[in-house]
């Protein structure tokens, strides 16, 4: 069994380009813990080592149950490597193609909750996706938590340009063609391919995401319908549909708009309120409110 500083690696979880996760004992704390370790032949990278070290600065530093914790970090033979919670149930890439449409709301619903606490702590994700949500199979109902942020970007950095980074199939046009810098609604866009692919088994746009579509197929209008399925509320075809959109503005502006609305069983009516136009069925109730009030009191005044 392979040992990095006082921990025992014992089960590789994920790689990718940059860094390996491994699930791990801590003899001192008798607990599980996941280990994220950078990749040999980045080691000797300057950037790369302080955006890896950077990334458990971050999730450090955002306290919330919705994101996973850095407990230490540490270098092994010259690569350096953090400790973080072990969250028990695996990811949402597991879920793909394997939950009914209800699961599949509440798991998306979860996820963008999850993103919001980033939003508000002034981070962007940047590659929002399956295999970067975990699962808490420790709660009831099942919990989302959001993991490895070595993509983020804080919102105040990102409206200039940038490296392009994230996974194609879920990268908003505005991130992926760095046009004109990006916010939090980037993510939004993430959020929707993902609950897109809870509800059909499948990518909206494909494997290549949107930009890699012709200027016709990636329209509004050629949006792939979500199947008639039992338990899919009326609506969510409407609201995915506006949060797939190549325009930002047209958009949930937030992550937990975006959420809130996936529960709300009624996605056809959801509202994208902004600070200087305020829903229209709020103004028109309030409007009602108004009138019977003053009908009232006139009445009671005679």
């Amino acid at each position: 069994m392979q040992k990095l500083g006082r921990y025992l690696l014992e089960e590789r979880l994920g790689a990718g380009s940059f860094a390996t996760v491994w699930k791990a004992y801590d003899p001192e704390l008798d607990t599980d813990v996941a280990v994220k370790v950078l990749a040999d032949n980045w080691a000797s990278n300057a950037d790369v080592r302080q955006r890896f070290l950077a990334e458990a600065r971050l999730l450090r530093r955002i306290s919330s149950p919705r994101v996973v914790r850095v407990h230490d970090v540490g270098v092994e033979d010259d690569r350096p490597y953090f400790v973080m919670d072990y969250v028990r149930g695996g990811t949402l890439a597991e879920k793909v193609g394997h939950c009914r449409p209800a699961e599949a709301l509440h798991l998306a619903a979860e996820a963008g909750y999850a993103v919001q606490v980033l939003h508000e702590t002034g981070v962007v994700h940047r590659d929002v996706k399956p295999s970067n949500l975990l699962l808490d199979a420790g709660r009831t109902p099942t919990a989302v938590l959001v993991a490895d942020l070595g993509s983020a970007k804080r919102l105040a950095d990102a409206s200039g340009l940038t490296v392009t980074t994230g996974t194609p199939a879920y990268m908003a046009p505005e991130q992926a063609l760095q046009t004109g810098g990006f916010d939090g609604r980037a993510d939004v866009y993430a959020l929707a391919v993902v609950t897109f692919e809870l509800l059909t088994g499948r990518k909206p746009f494909g494997p290549g995401g949107r930009v890699g579509l012709t200027t016709e197929r990636a329209s509004t209008s050629s949006l792939p319908m979500i199947p008639r399925e039992p338990g899919v509320p009326e609506g969510i075809d409407t609201l995915l549909r506006a949060a797939l959109a190549a325009d930002p503005e047209d958009r949930p502006p937030t992550a937990q708009a975006f959420a809130d609305a996936l529960l709300s069983r009624e996605g056809e009516e959801w509202t994208r309120a902004r600070p200087s136009e305020p829903a229209r069925p709020v103004v028109w109730l309030a409007a009602v409110v108004v009138f019977l009030v003053t009908t009232v009191l006139t009445w009671l005044a005679r």
